[in-house]
Parts: structure tokens; sequence; C-alpha cells
């Protein structure tokens, strides 16, 4: 266990499938308190593949799928407040 999931005191299992993988986002989001929306890769992988997103990172993607912002390598690089300006300059750019 990492040293952020000691202080977190939270705990997971490797899933075996999607729903199980879903869940543990769930917990992991009402237990480290996340207020942002957030996705789940599937059993397979393919969004981690085609993005490179080993280990953890955020992304924000347009809706034409290019990346707007890239985040740092996780868990270090995890910086929600990054992607929050990055949103914000987003919205700034499409006039909302």
């Amino acid at each position: 266990m990492i040293p952020e999931n000691r202080r977190s005191r939270l705990s997971v299992y490797e899933p075996r499938t999607n729903d199980e993988r879903a869940g543990i986002a769930v917990t992991c989001a009402v237990n480290l308190e996340l207020g942002m929306p957030m996705v789940v890769d599937r059993m397979d992988n393919e969004v981690a593949s085609a993005y490179g997103g080993w280990p953890d990172r955020l992304y924000l993607l347009a809706a034409d799928r290019t990346i707007l912002y890239r985040g740092g390598e996780g868990p270090f690089g995890f910086k929600p407040e990054e992607l929050e300006q990055a949103i914000e300059r987003e919205l700034k750019s499409r006039g909302g």
C-alpha cells in the first residue's frame, strides 16, 4: 500500500470485472472526496493503451478527441487544480 493510501485509510482489491472496477472508482471518489466527474476504463484498458495513461494521468479532451490538457504522471503529477485551470481556459475561449 502506498503512503497516500495509508493516510486516506483506503484499501481496495484488484477488480475482476467492469462492475467491480466501477465500484472501486466510486469508493475512491467518495472516500477521497474527489469533486470532479470521472470516467473509468473497462477491464481491457483500451483507453489507457490509446492515451498512454500509465501511470495515472489527467486529460482534458476536446469533442474532436484532441488533447487539450495532459497532466503529469501520477500519483505525484496528479494535479486537479491544473486540470480545472485548463477547463476554465477552454470555457473562456468558447465564450462560456
